[in-house]
């Protein structure tokens, strides 16, 4: 606290004393109410990071799930085209051993 404060505070005794309980309980007050506003503004500006960062997370969930459709669905081309060829195969065999 100020010393130019106390000394006229301490001239009216108990009234000086009150007097100077409520300057150092607004200053305390004020400060307090800078921190919550400092502290509030940095909770908004987290959420607004985490509400992207979540949507970047919705996308690459969306994006991978698309992805193993994909390779899903190519899986089970190489598959027909497999079976496919197995086929021609067992046609060619029969065909050699026919004409043989």
């Amino acid at each position: 606290m100020e010393e130019s404060i106390l000394q006229p505070l301490a001239q009216f005794g108990a009234a000086g004393l009150m007097g100077l309980l409520w300057i150092i309980e607004r200053r305390h007050s004020s400060q307090r109410e800078r921190e919550l506003s400092e502290a509030h503004a940095r909770l908004l500006d987290e959420r607004t990071a985490l509400r992207e960062v979540l949507g970047v997370v919705r996308d690459n969930t969306a994006a991978m799930a698309a992805v193993r459709e994909g390779q899903d669905r190519l899986a089970r081309a190489c598959e027909q085209v497999a079976g496919e060829l197995r086929r021609c195969r067992a046609l060619d065999r029969r065909s050699l051993d026919q004409a043989g």
